[in-house]
């Protein structure tokens, strides 16, 4: 199945030929640093989309196979199989000068940077493309993306789903038509630049254990050291500081990298040292004990107070009277909605304004399982226009794809680079005053009808579905989604806090450099220049993590009220069907932005978009949850 079918010019499509090695791992598990890759599959495609190589194996990883229910790979079927090392050139041959595709690609680029790592040897992969996100972009009308239901609305036969070799000849008959769709639609492609990761001097990290006591507070003068309390440590030492610290985490108190206000105590030989840690002590009033007093207080560390076990529980704020039931579908709730949008400083507080009124009834919201993209306007219409669409129960997008139904135009909209290809597909075009009364039309769609994700405005509040079975290893996705930029580049972060809004050690920041947690819980998936995901396995987060907050950040001079509209998607999984949606675009001068927070509250977990920005920058924002940042 050639790319260059008589249906389209060839010459529009030199933007989408490439040299192209399909492919597809078997795991052990899903923590790449951890676990190990049991099968692969390679498929060799030239710029026509013509197959030129094919390669595939088993592999034996020396260890445990993992879930072998799901993969079918047991360590006798293994045994005998080549170690990955004595195939990694063959491997590499086949990627090389090539752009790395797969399902979920920053999964599979993660394994293969492990394991080249572990043989000693380089990963000549310089960019890649993720199919789920092309398909994002695509958004083609089926009920999910996974690989099977893509192959089915593709017309790809799929004979053994988690057979390497077959997962991959199906995968490249995906790409090809998901080429043939991106250019039909003009899209860009989202490749990833990928990192250095293939340094094979790259080692696993340890995890950290999180404390398992709340924090009671800081120390009181002459008193005793309490389980949960946080205490830092800067300067020299007369016993190693990696001795101090263990024993600090063997007697139940939380070990922090950073001061900040909900520090109980920093521990130092010199208060006057001037650095940095110190001097944030003195600003905060936070007490300061000497290396002596804090080895003696370690003898006699008092009893904290557990964080709650239970899973999804929240000692801080009481369980609902009635539980939801457990639909598939999220369910709404009142709550309050944040402040405006810009804030004097980069410290998070609780919302504060009063709860927003529930949705319309059915009859007042027109909109409802429409997907409008508003073109031109000065930026307060296009914010206006937005919102009017998700008043009357539509999804307001931000990007042309297959699922968008309706078009409005404002003023300079007809100017629109993309008006060309609009006009070409026959998309439905409105002018501005078409959003005060809509007259809607049935639009014919091929294929199936996807999905109809919940909108949600800015502090909306949904439960999230309580997980059961199988689908509890499931991670929650938030992912976020913007206009293609070329004045800057925008990183989407997270935050694991506790219940004093602090992270319990740098590590749960999550970023770009630093792409998960130690314990794996929460990791980032770069999935191209105008979308990012965050995915939370919030079954396995430890009890002192109260919630995972979200957010965006530019790097560079433009703000958000530049770069425009930011769509929210979240569901069960990165290739699920979104469950819920938003659009966050009251933004100006603002270059840090949150958008969204996972949070427990009582037995549940519940998802708050937020849409509440400042005008520091990142390393700010960093320091308001407490993560150590210099400068």
């Amino acid at each position: 199945m050639p790319l260059l079918s008589p249906a389209f010019d060839t010459s529009g499509l030199r933007d989408y030929a490439y040299d192209w090695a399909v492919l597809d791992v078997e795991t052990s598990g899903l923590v790449a640093r951890r676990d190990r890759v049991l099968s692969v599959g390679v498929v060799v495609l030239g710029p026509d989309g013509e197959q030129t190589d094919e390669f595939s194996t088993l592999l034996d990883p020396g260890c445990d196979p993992g879930p072998v229910h799901v993969h079918g790979l047991t360590a006798e079927r293994l045994r005998g199989a080549p170690a990955f090392g004595q195939v990694a050139p063959r491997i590499a041959a086949m990627l090389r000068d090539r752009v790395l595709v797969a399902h979920n690609a920053q999964f599979d680029y993660d394994f293969l940077a492990h394991e080249f790592a572990r043989a000693g040897t380089v990963l000549p992969v310089a960019r890649r493309l993720c199919t789920l996100a092309l398909n994002r972009r695509v958004d083609p009308p089926t009920e999910d993306l996974r690989l099977g239901t893509l192959a089915a609305h593709y017309g790809i036969p799929q004979v053994r789903a988690h057979d390497a070799l077959d997962d991959t000849r199906v995968l490249a008959g995906v790409l090809r038509a998901s080429l043939q769709e991106a250019a039909r639609l003009e899209l860009p492609l989202p490749f990833v630049s990928c990192p250095p990761r293939q340094d094979p001097r790259f080692a696993p990290r340890t995890p950290k254990t999180p404390c398992a006591y709340r924090n009671p507070g800081r120390a009181e003068p002459g008193g005793p050291l309490v389980q949960g309390m946080k205490v830092a440590i800067t300067g020299e030492t007369v016993a190693p500081r990696a001795e101090l610290e263990r024993q600090a985490v063997e007697a139940g108190l939380n070990v922090m990298a950073s001061v900040s206000r909900h520090t109980s105590a920093l521990v130092t030989n010199d208060a006057s040292s001037g650095s940095g840690k110190a001097r944030r002590a003195l600003a905060e009033g936070v007490p300061v004990l000497d290396e002596a007093t804090f080895v003696r207080l370690l003898g006699d560390v008092r009893p904290g107070t557990p964080h709650e076990r239970t899973q999804g529980s929240d000692a801080a704020i009481p369980s609902p009277a009635t539980p939801p039931a457990p639909a598939r579908t999220p369910q709404p709730v009142q709550e309050p909605a944040p402040p405006a949008v810009t804030r004097p400083g980069p410290t998070p507080s609780a919302p504060a304004t009063p709860p927003r009124p529930a949705h319309p009834a059915t009859q007042d919201r027109p909109l409802s399982g429409r997907r409008v993209l508003v073109l031109g306007g000065t930026h307060p219409d296009a914010v206006a226009a937005r919102g009017r669409i998700v008043e009357l129960g539509g999804a307001a997008a931000i990007n042309l794809s297959s699922s968008v139904t309706d078009v409005v135009l404002l003023e300079g909209g007809e100017r629109d680079r993309r008006m060309k290809r609009i006009t070409a597909l026959a998309f439905p075009t409105h002018e501005a005053a078409w959003l005060d009364a809509p007259v809607i039309t049935s639009l014919p769609r091929q294929g199936g009808e996807p999905a109809v994700p919940r909108v949600l405005p800015r502090g909306g509040v949904i439960d999230l579905p309580q997980p059961s079975g199988c689908a509890a290893a499931v991670p929650w996705t938030v992912t976020a989604t913007w206009a293609q930029q070329t004045s800057c580049e925008i990183d989407v972060v997270a935050f694991v806090v506790d219940e004093d809004e602090q992270v319990c050690f740098d590590e749960d920041f999550v970023f770009y450099g630093a792409p998960e947690n130690p314990g794996g819980t929460v990791r980032l998936h770069s999935d191209g220049p105008t979308e990012q995901t965050i995915g939370v396995d919030l079954a396995a987060l430890p009890p002192s993590a109260r919630k995972v907050v979200v957010a965006a950040a530019i790097d560079g001079s433009p703000t958000f009220g530049d770069v425009g509209a930011v769509h929210i998607s979240s569901g069960p999984g990165p290739s699920a069907a979104p469950l819920v949606q938003a659009t966050l675009d009251a933004a100006t001068t603002e270059r840090t932005l949150l958008l969204a927070e996972l949070y427990r509250r009582g037995p549940l977990w519940r998802l708050r978009t937020v849409g509440q920005g400042y005008d520091q920058g990142l390393g700010a924002l960093a320091r308001g949850y407490g993560v150590d940042v210099a400068g």
